[in-house]
């Protein structure tokens, strides 16, 4: 069989759902999307976790690649190039928050009284509706102090990963208390 006969095969084969083309597909592709990624952001662990998302979104929406319109192999570096953009977006929101942050924190701010009880209520509660890695997460950053790096290292669980539990956990858990903070 030709190259382009092994890889119609392949493609159909992934779009039926097939776990070990799947596989293939990571053996021979992961390698380029990793450099991609390794290359736009700059970032190791960031690397690993956009070519983890991307091979999950072409798994998830493998029933919408078209062969005729495109090759498998081109069809997955395009879902990788928008997980790269995704994730320059998602730095430049933290960068955003953190500049925020860091314009309107004053002194006072640093000096505050105790939590209220029903606030440590509410964000405990918040923090169990998440998923079950994110929990463990944001408990060991928080509860625990650690940073990415230690927690990733003590997960088991890339930089980055690491990285978007925190970002996604925390604009879930923001999200959802802005809301129960809104005036009925």
């Amino acid at each position: 069989m030709d190259d382009d006969g092994a890889e119609a095969a392949l493609a159909s084969r992934f779009r039926l759902g097939d776990e070990r083309a799947l596989e293939e597909l990571y053996r021979r592709w992961s390698p380029v999307v990793f450099t991609l990624a390794l290359r736009s952001l700059g970032d190791r662990g960031d690397a690993e976790d956009v070519t983890q998302r991307a091979f999950v979104s072409a798994w998830t929406s493998r029933e919408s690649f078209d062969p005729a319109k495109a090759k498998l192999s081109t069809w997955l570096i395009v879902i990788a190039r928008r997980r790269i953009a995704d994730a320059h977006e998602a730095r430049a929101r933290v960068r955003a928050v953190q500049e925020e942050v860091l314009r309107t924190t004053t002194a006072e701010d640093l000096v505050r009284e105790p939590p209220d009880l029903a606030d440590t209520i509410l964000v405990a509660d918040e923090i169990d509706r998440l998923e079950p890695d994110a929990q463990r997460v944001v408990r060991l950053a928080f509860y625990d102090d650690l940073t990415h790096a230690e927690i990733s290292r003590r997960l088991d669980m890339p930089l980055g990963t690491v990285k978007s539990h925190l970002r996604r956990s925390l604009t879930r858990m923001r999200d959802r208390l802005e809301v129960t903070r809104v005036a009925p």
